[in-house]
């Protein structure tokens, strides 16, 4: 599933990236892939502006916008060490969009279910009992719109975002837009581990149906029951799949 997908679904200009943003991008995914590894230091501004073709200005203003994130950090007479996880802005677009292209870490993908866990049911209810006219529109469509890619993988989980995020729009909390992210990447990081044969998404439709239904009938407590049993599922089966088994 490709990280331009997220930027889609956030509704991210498409405008070609500048050449700092660019390189930015392409030593973040490695960060993010383990493959610059934490507090190694990386190659110096001559060194990274020969390798990939650019000006050292190009090199120093990338790693500007990665120090900014939290993943890089210069030090005179040092030079520029990568940062561990626990320094990272990890609810930065770029930051969630990268690690559509590492490796999936299960660690990664099991805190990314806490928190929709923690977060979408009670969105739901504030939904159910908040959602306009237009917003239980916007539910439905995007209900419709994953049965009709339930035969379609990369369509189907980009209909079941949209479904995720028009209840969190109808939940009319301004700050759950900033939980968008975390469940696109959550989405579709773990389409790639759960969703194998594009058959079993059929089965999910009914689920997010009774959400949607839960909302129409403004019943806030089965709303919000629903979809801790429709995330709580979705969890078990990713464990599962990477391995952890049920959390004790």
């Amino acid at each position: 599933m490709s990280e331009l997908v997220y930027y889609d679904l956030k509704q991210t200009a498409n405008m070609t990236p500048s050449l700092p943003v660019q390189l930015a991008r392409e030593l973040g995914r490695r960060i993010v892939a383990g493959t610059l590894k934490t507090d190694s230091i990386i190659d110096d501004e001559t060194s990274l502006a020969e390798r990939y073709k650019v000006s050292r200005i190009v090199v120093r203003e990338a790693v500007k916008i990665l120090v900014g994130k939290g993943m890089l950090d210069v030090r005179r007479g040092i030079g520029t060490r990568v940062l561990p996880r626990n320094r990272w802005t990890l609810l930065d677009d770029d930051v969630l969009a990268w690690h559509l292209s590492a490796p999936p870490r299960p660690e990664f993908l099991a805190q990314l279910m806490e928190i929709r866990l923690a977060v979408e049911p009670k969105a739901s209810r504030w939904a159910a009992e908040r959602a306009t006219v237009d917003d239980i529109a916007e539910i439905k469509k995007a209900c419709d719109l994953m049965n009709a890619k339930k035969g379609d993988a990369e369509g189907f989980i980009i209909a079941d975002a949209l479904f995720h995020k028009a209840v969190l729009k109808a939940a009319h909390n301004e700050f759950l837009a900033g939980f968008e992210g975390v469940i696109y990447s959550a989405l579709l990081v773990s389409v790639r581990i759960t969703n194998k044969d594009p058959v079993e998404n059929g089965a999910s439709v009914p689920f997010h149906r009774d959400v949607y239904q839960a909302i129409v009938d403004r019943d806030g407590d089965r709303a919000e029951a629903l979809t801790e049993k429709l995330l709580s599922d979705a969890s078990r089966r990713l464990r599962s799949e990477i391995g952890q088994g049920d959390p004790t």
